[in-house]
């Protein structure tokens, strides 16, 4: 079947326009309403997503995720920190520019938006209004790109006679057929099949490798996250992972090599990977401190820890901790403080949980809780 991202002589400069990072966010913050009322909604975001790269932002819902797309597609004024698109700062440009701006970006929500008077082949059309393009070629890229999603034998039929599905596909091609160098996603694929989502995804992934564009797609579909290449997960309006699918991949094949999470299922080890902070520490430096209360759980990635107790004449190394061992369970279980100082023995990088997502983590997984008990237990003895 013949690409409609096909490379076409009638790139603008946006689309040839190929430096540095596709967007790129600095601090920004987000507030909705005013006064006593006033509440923050994203804090402190710092990101940036490079041409080429499909992105997706997971998250609870009311997390902040389809507002900081909405600040990328303009459909929000930046209130807080700066927010680059393409070379274009967002909070610079005048409501004009902003507008010229929308144009160019492709948008793909839950709530499709089609104009119910026109066909699908108009409504697509309507996203190349403004484009230089010829009426026959304006109809030609619509239905290439409507069939291509499974609706050859639809063109002409208006929003009414189509399901939830294929309007949603009509959606989608309006926002791809321009092949815009950005695309914002939120749930794209929620009320498709298994195959219509999956077409639709790799639709986006063509435009990433033929237009080098970046795609940046919310999601709760876990079916579709093995074509991302990297994976953020946003919770109460804060960046709480950001990592590279196949840094993820390895997270997890390193948490089933923990004792803890050996018998944990995928989307558990999946669940924890998303929560985890990679954190360094050099040779004598102290990880954890006896007598404190407990805020983190600590995984060795690379090298060794000393694990020392003060009996009150003198401090006694009890354990050396290496590479895949981890500490730092027995206080966040019973809320005492912890009774042992732990230091680096070397430079050593570690993955951590903080106490809310360690919480989190047992509370949704009794297999984890079971298996952290057990190892708490057998150190007592």
């Amino acid at each position: 079947m013949e690409n409609p991202f096909a490379a076409n002589p009638q790139t603008t400069a946006l689309q040839d326009l190929n430096m540095g990072p596709a967007i790129s966010i600095e601090s920004v913050s987000h507030f909705f309403g005013s006064g006593e009322n006033r509440k923050q909604i994203l804090f402190d975001i710092n990101l940036s997503f490079d041409p080429g790269e499909l992105v997706i932002i997971t998250g609870p819902s009311g997390s902040g995720k389809s507002t900081l797309i909405s600040l990328i597609g303009a459909l929000r004024t930046v209130q807080k920190g700066n927010l680059t698109v393409l070379g274009k700062q967002l909070n610079r440009l005048n409501s004009s520019e902003l507008v010229r701006y929308r144009q160019d970006i492709g948008f793909i929500f839950q709530m499709h938006n089609l104009f119910e008077s026109l066909t699908a082949t108009e409504n697509v059309k309507m996203a190349l209004q403004l484009k230089r393009y010829s009426k026959s070629e304006k109809n030609s890229m619509a239905q290439k790109i409507l069939t291509r999603l499974g609706l050859g034998e639809r063109l002409h039929y208006k929003p009414e006679s189509l399901s939830g599905g294929q309007r949603q596909r009509v959606a989608v091609a309006r926002a791809l057929v321009n092949r815009p160098k950005v695309v914002l996603a939120d749930e794209p694929t929620a009320a498709l099949d298994k195959e219509s989502g999956n077409v639709v995804v790799e639709m986006l992934k063509d435009l990433c490798k033929t237009e080098n564009a970046v795609v940046v797609l919310i999601t709760h579909d876990n079916r579709i996250l093995d074509y991302a290449d990297r994976i953020i997960n946003i919770v109460d309006g804060q960046i709480v992972s950001n990592n590279l699918v196949e840094e993820q991949i390895e997270l997890i094949k390193f948490l089933k090599k923990c004792k803890a999470f050996s018998n944990l299922s995928a989307n558990e080890l999946t669940m924890v990977a998303r929560q985890l902070k990679k954190e360094r520490f050099n040779a004598g430096d102290t990880v954890i401190r006896q007598g404190d209360l407990g805020e983190r759980y600590y995984m060795i990635r690379s090298g060794k820890v000393d694990v020392k107790i003060d009996d009150g004449n003198e401090w006694k190394k009890v354990a050396t901790l290496g590479q895949g061992d981890a500490f730092g369970e027995a206080s966040l279980l019973t809320g005492e403080p912890c009774t042992a100082t732990v230091y680096a023995n070397v430079v050593s990088f570690f993955y951590s949980l903080d106490k809310k997502s360690f919480q989190e983590a047992i509370t949704k997984s009794p297999t984890l809780e079971e298996e952290l008990k057990n190892i708490y237990f057998q150190r007592q003895r």
